[in-house]
């Protein structure tokens, strides 16, 4: 999503006009759910994809149409096998999309572009809203708990109905809102910065994740090994305290090069909150660090939210592929955390 803003912002410092494509409602099996996007200007997507095939294609051609016309409008797809000649796809399902269309000349879309921006930067949830309709202007806002609402004239209980539905959508007055998070709270703290980590970094951040590192090492803790970490620290890991504050949002991730290391993360972890935590070990690693953590007064069912060994089931075995492994399972974490 941070790159979806970043390219409108460099259409709308161009001069150019463009449509934001986004899927508000879906039911049955379709290509991409609900909160998929894409951005399209004259030549066609640019950005995103809202599942690719026919679908994608048709879109495409009308947000031709709406860019010519400078108005929004939604538009059904039939994706069902009774209806195969609607899109030429036999999914099994229906999907609504809206077309926005976006005017480089509106004096409200670069401010609003730098503020989404600016909230990417933070460790907090934020949502993006939409006013469904024909406008002939973009009409989104934000919220944020810090600063909340600014864009739309929604009220308190209106708003909270619209959080709370989790991307279906609300009537309000003469109006349909939609709403979709686009920044959620958290950071992966990876704790090791060796083989593993090296791999990891690259690919969750990729996919929007925002890192840190932390190793004893120095060489093993640098920015220049970790381009694309927050923050790479070097920390002593029997007081993690000390170097980093882990949150309920934080997703933490124990791939040290030790058992002893994995341990005393783990129990200093444990002791507090976060949204998930994963460790690398086998069987026999994983009985013995249990039976420690218990000694050390961790209740069982607290040890039982470890995910270890870490990540999805995919037979890995090199640092590459781990890394895959455990990025498919902070992603799974992270959609059910957004509620998908």
């Amino acid at each position: 999503m941070r790159e979806l803003f970043r390219r409108l912002k460099q259409c709308m410092s161009d001069g150019e006009d463009v449509v934001l494509v986004t899927i508000i409602a879906h039911s049955g099996s379709t290509p991409r759910g609900a909160g998929s996007r894409m951005l399209v200007n004259r030549h066609g997507r640019i950005h995103g994809t809202i599942g690719g095939g026919a679908v994608e294609y048709l879109a495409q051609s009308m947000a031709g149409e709406a860019l010519r016309e400078k108005k929004s409008c939604v538009k059904g797809f039939n994706l069902t096998p009774n209806q195969v000649e609607d899109v030429g796809m036999i999914c099994g399902g229906k999907v609504n999309v809206h077309f926005q269309y976006i005017a480089a000349t509106d004096p409200g879309i670069m401010p609003f572009i730098d503020r989404v921006l600016r909230l990417f930067d933070r460790d907090e949830d934020a949502w993006l809203i939409t006013e469904i309709g024909d406008e002939s202007t973009a009409r989104m806002a934000l919220y944020s708990k810090s600063e909340g609402l600014s864009g739309l004239g929604l009220g308190p209980e209106d708003l909270e109905r619209l959080l709370a539905c989790r991307s279906k959508g609300i009537e309000a007055g003469s109006k349909r809102y939609y709403a979709e998070p686009i920044v959620l709270a958290g950071r992966v703290i990876i704790f090791g910065g060796g083989h593993i980590a090296q791999e990891l970094v690259p690919v969750i951040a990729h996919v929007g994740f925002r890192c840190v590192v932390i190793d004893d090492r120095p060489e093993f803790a640098s920015p220049e090994l970790f381009p694309m970490a927050e923050r790479a620290i070097v920390g002593d890991f029997s007081r993690i305290a000390d170097s980093v504050s882990i949150t309920e949002n934080d997703y933490v991730v124990v791939v040290t090069r030790g058992h002893n290391h994995d341990y005393a993360v783990q129990e200093q972890v444990l002791r507090g909150r976060f949204a998930y935590i994963g460790v690398v070990g086998s069987r026999a690693k994983i009985a013995q660090t249990s039976a420690r953590l218990r000694e050390a007064g961790i209740p069982q069912d607290v040890i039982d939210i470890i995910h270890t060994p870490i990540g999805t089931a995919i037979k890995a075995e090199t640092p590459a592929e781990l890394a895959i492994s455990i990025a498919g399972e902070l992603i799974m974490v992270r959609a059910e955390r957004r509620g998908r």
